[in-house]
């Protein structure tokens, strides 16, 4: 069996006494403290978190808008330079090969985060639909990324030691944009974007800096209340705010429609995955079920409807910030809005309610 990866900063969580797990073939920090602790202070103030398990890919030349608009299901060519948006690598068939974020750098300057499970397949996808005139090149090993999470987010980032004036004014930066700026003297892309449903910023920084660059945050951040947070917290932040994770909402036998991403795909061009609009009526829906008690519903478990499987929960937890359990779960279309399901939790039927994503939404 191969041995997980570490990250840049691996010494610098075992300083900080961290618990271990192996996600995506890396050995990340699953938590420091506890995972409540962790959830907590992203809410209230903000969490520091090592995502360079993450994969990053560029692409330029005169057809890198091209290249992306055929290799990706929205049109990337249209995006604005500074601006980022959300995309799907899909199969021929339509099924999610993986969910990515494409910065656009510059004219012919474009960057893909993609997930680290997914890494190879995403690589592989971008080399079949290659071109002549863009290039590709995984920044993976040479790049680190770390995100700031939370209210207090912007404040920790200003304050932080070795971080230059950026190239979009603080006050003006936008989310779903980015700005350059520097750290240590060396270049530091800061982007407004992330996965908990808060206020917060991913830095891309090479690996020589990253260990210097956590610790400047973390020391600017403690006056404010940041901490550094795990896999763990991270999993019930994303779940709140109703972001799906792969493997577990989306797959490669999930269509975008069935994830409630249909708006993603472009209906124009000629891109992988066409068949992607070809939604099938009686394919399983995504919808969020809300319930009360302490007992969560897990992924596997199964929605029932009377004594019907109708579905199976992919993500669920007892949520900290809102104190009952939620959870994800695709379910027969004609089951999607019923108010009579259950979850079977090992057992005994939780009574479950569908309700509107996300579960949790910050006040701006």
């Amino acid at each position: 069996m191969t041995e997980p990866r570490t990250t840049p900063l691996h010494a610098e969580h075992e300083a900080l006494g961290a618990s271990f797990t192996d996600f995506g073939g890396w050995l990340m920090p699953v938590r420091y403290s506890s995972d409540l602790a962790e959830h907590h202070a992203v809410r209230t103030a903000a969490g520091l978190f090592d995502i360079s398990h993450m994969a990053e890919f560029s692409v330029t030349g005169a057809g890198a808008g091209a290249f992306l608009d055929h290799a990706l299901a929205g049109r990337l060519s249209a995006l604005a330079t500074g601006r980022a948006k959300y995309s799907l690598v899909l199969a021929d068939d339509g099924g999610i090969v993986d969910d990515v974020i494409v910065y656009r750098l510059g004219d012919e300057s474009y960057l893909v985060i993609a997930n680290a499970g997914n890494r190879a397949a995403v690589r592989a996808a971008f080399e079949e639909r290659a071109c002549t005139d863009a290039a590709v090149e995984d920044l993976t090993d040479v790049s680190a990324l770390i995100a700031v999470q939370g209210p207090v987010a912007q404040r920790v980032l200003e304050e932080t030691a070795g971080i230059g004036e950026p190239s979009t004014p603080w006050a003006d930066q936008r989310y779903y944009a980015w700005a350059d700026a520097t750290f240590d003297g060396a270049p530091l892309l800061l982007a407004r974007t992330g996965y908990t449903g808060e206020d917060g910023f991913e830095l891309l920084v090479a690996n020589d800096k990253a260990p210097a660059l956590w610790r400047a945050l973390l020391a600017a951040g403690a006056p404010h209340g940041l901490v550094p947070a795990g896999l763990a917290a991270r999993d019930t932040l994303r779940l709140e705010a109703g972001m799906p994770l792969y493997g577990h909402e989306l797959t490669r036998g999930i269509r975008p429609a069935q994830a409630g991403l249909g708006r993603v795909v472009v209906d124009t061009g000629d891109f992988v995955g066409r068949a992607a609009l070809d939604a099938d009526p009686a394919a399983r829906v995504l919808v969020g079920l809300v319930s009360d008690g302490r007992r969560a519903g897990r992924a596997g478990y199964p929605v029932l409807r009377g004594g019907t499987v109708v579905g199976e929960v992919t993500s669920g937890a007892l949520s900290p910030t809102l104190g009952h359990p939620i959870a994800l779960a695709y379910v027969d279309p004609a089951a999607a809005a019923a108010d009579d399901l259950a979850i079977d939790v090992r057992g005994t039927r939780i009574a479950a309610t569908p309700t509107a994503l996300p579960f949790y939404r910050r006040i701006s």
